[in-house]
């Protein structure tokens, strides 16, 4: 004979307010805010049961308020963005509220893209990327309530003042020249994070130059002392010693009969629209820093297209023809 088990009632509402309470001020659920109704079983009614109800009920308002806050907020980040554009909205919420300016980690341009998207959204707060030199990539976000920011700051990706610094990594690389993932590696042996790591630009057989954390400058002056095999010295270098070459591009034009990420892609890299459709599917195409999923995704002029491992397209002018197609101009970065 099958018997159904049921909790076993509390003696009273004294007894079952505290235990109920935390638990629904715990999980703040709507599903388990309905579970108080099951009291009226158990034999809380009464001023007991409304009491219990309208305590948790304020609770899991007052604690709910800054998460449905938060989630809106957080509306359009992608996934693997969320924890650290969490603590960009952390720090940026705290300096705000000392007058302060403070920086973030480094990040990689798809998710200073999220993070961006979301300091928009807040009135009190201003923004700076600091990068080191205008056309970096891996980049901090200086941040900060707007009446704390220097006003004689320039948007050109060198950033506030302190927020990143650049070291020179000097060695002979003539005979057996080190690539960037040899540089990188050897940072981080050292025991720096890599979030405190910016942009590695080589700079052929004399070694390399790098973009960190403007605190870490003196460790890794004293730490890094080789590079594989080769002995380098490691040294500070002000922000306009950064040697980096301006892109090639090559322009490309195109009439296509849609502006559909696959035809305009395909012809900025110069591969089958079948080819294209198929990285797509893989996940290795990107516009704008975000995946593209959808192979119908329409771009539109100043968008840049990425595929993995083959580079970078940036969507020029766009001008309809009269027969209802488009002339694409088209930057491949070189």
């Amino acid at each position: 004979m099958n018997m159904e088990t049921r909790p076993m009632a509390p003696t009273s509402a004294a007894a079952a307010c505290v235990p109920v309470e935390r638990f629904l001020t715990q999980f703040c659920s709507q599903e388990l805010l309905t579970w108080t109704g099951r009291l009226v079983s158990f034999g809380v009614s009464g001023h007991g049961y409304k009491r219990v109800f309208r305590s948790a009920r304020l609770q899991c308002q007052a604690a709910n308020g800054p998460l449905q806050e938060k989630k809106e907020l957080l509306a359009g980040v992608h996934k693997d963005h969320i924890e650290s554009v969490v603590r960009i909205l952390e720090q940026a919420k705290t300096a705000a509220a000392r007058w302060d300016v403070v920086h973030s980690d480094f990040l990689t341009p798809p998710a200073i893209e999220d993070a961006l998207k979301v300091l928009k959204r807040l009135s009190d707060i201003d923004f700076i990327v600091s990068g080191g030199y205008p056309q970096a990539e891996r980049c901090r976000l200086s941040l900060g309530h707007k009446d704390a920011f220097l006003s004689t700051v320039e948007e050109d990706y060198t950033g506030y003042p302190g927020a990143v610094a650049a070291v020179s990594i000097l060695g002979d690389f003539m005979f057996d020249r080190a690539v960037h993932g040899d540089f990188l590696g050897s940072i981080l042996g050292t025991g720096i994070a890599r979030e405190k790591v910016g942009d590695i630009l080589l700079q052929g057989d004399t070694g390399a130059q790098a973009v960190i954390v403007s605190e870490l400058v003196n460790f890794l002056e004293t730490s890094l002392t080789q590079v594989r095999n080769t002995p380098v010295i490691c040294k500070l270098i002000r922000l306009e010693e950064i040697h980096y070459h301006p892109p090639r591009v090559q322009i490309i034009k195109s009439v296509e009969a849609s502006l559909r990420v696959d035809a305009v892609a395909s012809a900025g890299f110069k591969m089958s629209r079948s080819k294209l459709v198929d990285l797509i599917s893989a996940g290795n195409v990107r516009v704008n820093w975000k995946q593209v999923t959808k192979n119908g995704f329409l771009v539109k002029s100043g968008d840049m297209v990425s595929v993995t491992q083959k580079g970078r397209v940036e969507v020029g002018e766009i001008r309809e023809t009269r027969k209802g197609k488009y002339h694409v101009e088209l930057l491949r970065y070189l």
